[in-house]
């Protein structure tokens, strides 16, 4: 290049930065952060088209920005991305919401719900078994254990419906005399905030479970319910019922159980056992010894009991005699006051029917007076078991 050519060219490029730079904007700070991401996203492509210049020549570089299928196409704009921040201390991430088409989304009403605000609302309650009962709609739960009240007994919090809210789920009584039915129910929100009620989880019966002690609900959504065979009151304790953890699941429309036992097994203290006894009235045995027999009926009116325990309050000198003995598991006649006979198991509504004999050895007087016969429920292990109603366990005969 000749050095008119070199100062002609200096020339149109002075030209230029007077007439042409001056008229470009100052790139502001929006500007400069998509250059950037530009640049970031361009750095591996413009690295690869400088190797490609410094092997190929400017004849390369000429032919890829001349070609006619090389034309430059419209530049897409770099969007925008925003970044939702993480609630301070949470160990979760947080669920995006439900997009719906042709409108925004709706957040999931939450129903977390507090003893106070429960006990304040009015709700309605899926209904109690038949018979006397307590109201179910448009009612308050009450916070003690009046008569006809439904009492709030428990109460917990978790997301039962899979929904990601969360709901309240109660265990409620109606309150009738000593016990009365139970249940447990899960409440929840609407859009507009008020309580509803989703569903029953799990109720009392007239058979089992008579009685619901607890509730627990688990992370998975699971409600936990501590369930009793049958229910305190009436003399039965609390702390002879068996009790058993059951979990129920929300299935879209209704709760049902997945996981625990489905029944229970007898219960020891389940059983009331009656006796009825016979006179003893003693004959000459014509040896100089006296005789006579004792008829005793046992009879299981509730439950089963394992074995039974036998007592004859007799005097010593009135000894076991003949076969009516051989029922017994132990020997009768190594026993002395009480005499004792321990007996096979008797079930439900069943009955044993003894007939007794004794003999009182010659040149002995017993007199007369009274004794008790005493039945008790023993065990597996043979030992006895308590009833709610023992009256009914002992009778007093006469002897002589």
């Amino acid at each position: 290049m000749s050095e008119q050519e070199t100062l002609g060219l200096a020339e149109e490029f002075a030209h230029y930065r007077r007439t042409v730079l001056d008229k470009v904007e100052v790139p502001g700070p929006a500007a400069v952060r998509r250059t950037v991401r530009g640049r970031n996203r361009r750095r591996w492509g413009a690295t690869a088209t400088t190797a490609l210049a410094l092997f190929g020549g400017s004849a390369i570089g000429y032919a890829a920005m001349s070609g006619p299928d090389h034309q430059p196409g419209p530049v897409d704009p770099t969007p925008s991305i925003s970044v939702s921040p993480t609630p301070e201390g949470s160990t979760s991430p947080t669920p995006g919401p439900s997009v719906t088409t042709g409108g925004p989304a709706s957040a999931v009403p939450d129903g977390r719900i507090s003893r106070a605000q429960l006990l304040g609302a009015s709700v309605t309650l899926p209904a109690w078994r038949a018979g006397r009962g307590c109201p179910t709609s448009a009612v308050r739960i009450s916070g003690d254990d009046r008569e006809g009240v439904n009492w709030l007994v428990a109460l917990d919090h978790g997301d039962v419906d899979g929904d990601g809210a969360v709901e309240t789920v109660a265990l409620v009584q109606c309150v009738l005399g000593t016990g009365g039915p139970m249940q447990v129910v899960a409440f929840d929100r609407d859009e507009q905030g008020k309580v509803i009620t989703l569903g029953r989880v799990v109720a009392t019966t007239i058979d089992k479970p008579q009685w619901l002690f607890a509730l627990d609900v688990v992370a998975d959504g699971t409600v936990r319910v501590q369930v009793g065979d049958i229910a305190p009151g009436g003399g039965w304790p609390a702390e002879w019922s068996q009790r058993q953890w059951r979990g129920y699941r929300w299935k879209g429309d209704a709760f049902a159980q997945v996981s625990g036992p489905t029944s229970f097994g007898p219960n020891r203290h389940d059983v009331n056992l009656v006796v009825t006894a016979t006179n003893l009235v003693l004959a000459d045995a014509g040896d100089g010894s006296k005789v006579g027999t004792v008829t005793v009926r046992i009879r299981s009116t509730t439950g089963s009991a394992a074995y039974v325990a036998l007592r004859l309050g007799l005097p010593p000198a009135v000894r076991p005699d003949g076969s009516g003995w051989a029922a017994c598991r132990n020997d009768p006649e190594t026993t002395r006051e009480p005499v004792t006979c321990d007996l096979n198991g008797l079930g439900a509504g069943k009955e044993a029917k003894l007939t007794l004999g004794f003999r009182v050895p010659a040149g002995t007087s017993v007199g007369t007076g009274k004794a008790d016969v005493d039945v008790r429920a023993m065990d597996a292990n043979f030992d006895f078991v308590e009833e709610v109603y023992v009256p009914d366990n002992t009778v007093s005969i006469t002897y002589g």
